[in-house]
């Protein structure tokens, strides 16, 4: 029997969240609904622009990364999971390494943590509910081979790679060697594609991950048009099939086409509120691998992340608390 349900491996971001308008984005030069990388200068730059020439608010602030908040979600529901990351031994890595661990997650931090700066994600919600993010990798751009433990991975049912280590060369190798060592183990590989940037600039390494063996994928329909070139959403999942036996993809507040190998659907989403996306997939695929380590079928494990995510979208920031959880999800 596996001691981890899920194994997963990622970039350690601490989210801080802001609500603006199209305009600041506009003013900031910013790609609205996209990841940015930026350095550090420029995010002091960013957050000088937000506070003070804007005086802009924190609204929230709270440990994330794409990886991180689906491991974390998938905890909060009951699963066990492994998170592989790193983040330096500063006041932001305390925060983060804390967080992890109010909520269950066992983690590699516990064998130390090198000095340097934490990454960092600046997150901005307009009033469509929209999420653009700029993210200062910091320590993080250098997580490698040495962040991973394969005997965790080995004893993992499944492994969650982040999409977003694509763009670093030594978390695009980290990713390899893990998907490795799962492979030789009999884990289950997992990817999500993480956002249309990434998609756009490394789709070759993404082609590289599915040719490597992938079993699921998990994607938005902007995500699966540019991997596959597809126009149409049909095109889009016939593409993702044929680098893949098993999908997931959202489509928004329409809902989630999934393939379980056999059949495809259609599962409607949950009509929500929407006051910030930031998250949601994340919420989704953490909710979705859950459900079907319960057993569940991918049509039932869908409709069940459909609704993780609606209740996510309907308050700020990228995680729900386990109070929320388990009143609105497990209740």
């Amino acid at each position: 029997m596996k001691a981890y349900d899920v194994y997963g491996i990622g970039n350690a971001l601490v989210d801080t969240e802001y609500e603006v308008d199209d305009a600041f984005l506009d003013a900031a030069r910013l790609p609205k609904g996209m990841m940015t990388l930026i350095e550090a200068d420029d995010r002091d730059r960013l957050i000088q622009l937000l506070e003070q020439e804007h005086e802009h608010q924190v609204i929230k602030q709270a440990s994330g990364g794409s990886a991180a908040n689906t491991i974390c979600a998938i905890a909060q529901l009951g699963g066990k999971t492994f998170y592989s990351c790193k983040v330096a031994a500063d006041e932001t890595g305390d925060f983060f390494m804390r967080e992890l661990g109010e909520v269950g997650v066992t983690t590699n931090l516990d064998n130390g943590r090198p000095h340097g700066i934490t990454g960092k994600c600046i997150s901005m919600v307009t009033p469509d509910a929209e999420r653009t993010m700029t993210t200062h990798l910091g320590i993080t751009q250098n997580l490698s081979t040495s962040e991973l433990n394969p005997e965790a991975l080995a004893g993992a049912r499944m492994l969650y790679i982040e999409g977003y280590l694509v763009s670093s060369t030594s978390g695009f190798e980290a990713a390899k060697v893990a998907q490795e060592v799962a492979r030789e183990a009999g884990t289950l590989v997992s990817l999500t594609l993480s956002d249309p940037a990434m998609v756009n600039h490394f789709k070759g390494h993404f082609d590289e991950l599915a040719g490597r063996g992938v079993d699921l994928i998990f994607c938005n329909e902007d995500e699966a048009r540019l991997w596959t070139g597809a126009e149409s959403r049909q095109d889009a999942v016939d593409g993702l099939k044929s680098l893949c036996p098993f999908v997931a993809m959202t489509c928004g507040a329409e809902g989630a086409v999934v393939h379980d190998g056999n059949s495809t659907r259609l599962v409607p989403g949950i009509p929500a509120k929407a006051v910030d996306t930031t998250g949601a997939g994340d919420m989704f695929a953490g909710a979705f691998l859950w459900a079907i380590g319960q057993g569940k079928s991918y049509e039932d494990a869908a409709g069940f992340a459909n609704l993780a995510a609606s209740v996510l979208v309907s308050q700020f920031g990228a995680r729900l608390p386990t109070e929320l959880i388990r009143a609105e999800l497990l209740g």
